[in-house]
């Protein structure tokens, strides 16, 4: 195996590890910052919903119950708010997904189904956790989800969904009066979900990751070829010539040229040792030669 070969066999197995290296600390981190960034998103969405409910509660339904009306009025729902303002943001972006679930709902469009029955036990169960993210699989995709729980904390809100027979006479013609009674203080009756698509973030990483890892590659290739055109012209070529220009003179013609030292570095060095080598060899035999005649 010659010098050329054994040279690049331990480059490019030292670049190819060092590229499956790379590429998997760095697929790490970018599919970890496409989950961040997708939390990131669902973050945003809840707090708009919140936002939302917060309006609504201290600003519009006291405006709201000033109106003389016998009729259930939804707009004065901080969840029917929320619930509707989320409905205008999905038109745009029909990929997000928002939903006020419980498991005994006053609006059966507020009715758990599937997972989101699983992230209520879930809270049921874990009463202390205040926000709870996970993945899950979708027709579309892989999404993340962010929840939180609803817990009736207020009392005053038992003063509709206690027993059927106290709620307001408007809200039992709206809605029946089967479904979103008694609940308890301290129940945690539901759940707020916000899901976003994992997708963008995952594709706009897996883009980043080609680039990367192709650019990574075409250096490591360019320094490769850079590497052995040195090689061949500061090592290969002078030290074949001194073996081509050795086995010529070991063959008795001292004929041969001297090598033109440039430089200072370690082939220049062995190209004038090897010219005095040279030079003392020819004398050697010259002087030999004297002496036979």
């Amino acid at each position: 195996m010659g010098l050329r070969t054994k040279f690049n066999v331990v480059l490019w197995v030292s670049f190819v590890a060092g590229l499956f290296i790379v590429s998997v600390l760095s697929r790490e981190i970018l599919t970890d910052n496409a989950k961040k960034e997708a939390l990131r998103n669902a973050e945003v969405l809840m707090e708009v919903a919140k936002s939302v409910r917060s309006y609504t509660a201290m600003e519009i339904r006291p405006l709201l119950q000033k109106i003389p009306t016998k009729d259930f009025l939804p707009q004065t729902v901080p969840a029917y708010a929320a619930t509707q303002n989320m409905q205008h943001i999905q038109k745009a972006f029909p990929e997000f997904y928002y939903k006020e679930a419980a498991l005994n709902p006053t609006n059966p469009e507020h009715r758990a189904i599937g997972w989101e029955k699983d992230i209520i036990e879930f809270f049921r169960n874990n009463s202390a956790v205040k926000y709870y993210s996970n993945e899950r699989n979708t027709p579309n995709g892989k999404h993340l989800f962010l929840s939180r729980p609803f817990k009736i904390t207020n009392k005053a809100c038992l003063s509709c969904h206690s027993r059927p027979e106290n709620a307001p006479i408007s809200l039992i013609k709206r809605y029946g009066s089967s479904n979103g009674f008694n609940w308890k203080h301290n129940e945690i009756i539901g759940a707020q979900l916000v899901s976003v698509p994992m997708s963008v973030s995952l594709k706009r990483a897996d883009e980043a990751f080609n680039v990367f890892m192709f650019s990574l590659a075409g250096v490591f290739i360019g320094i490769g070829l850079l590497l052995n055109i040195l090689l061949h012209f500061m090592v290969i070529r002078p030290v074949t010539k001194m073996a081509k220009n050795a086995n010529t003179i070991s063959l008795g013609d001292m004929s041969v040229d001297e090598f033109n030292v440039t430089g200072k570095d370690e082939m220049a060095s062995l190209a004038a040792s090897f010219n005095r080598m040279h030079r003392s060899l020819k004398s050697a035999v010259k002087l030999l030669d004297k002496t036979k005649t």
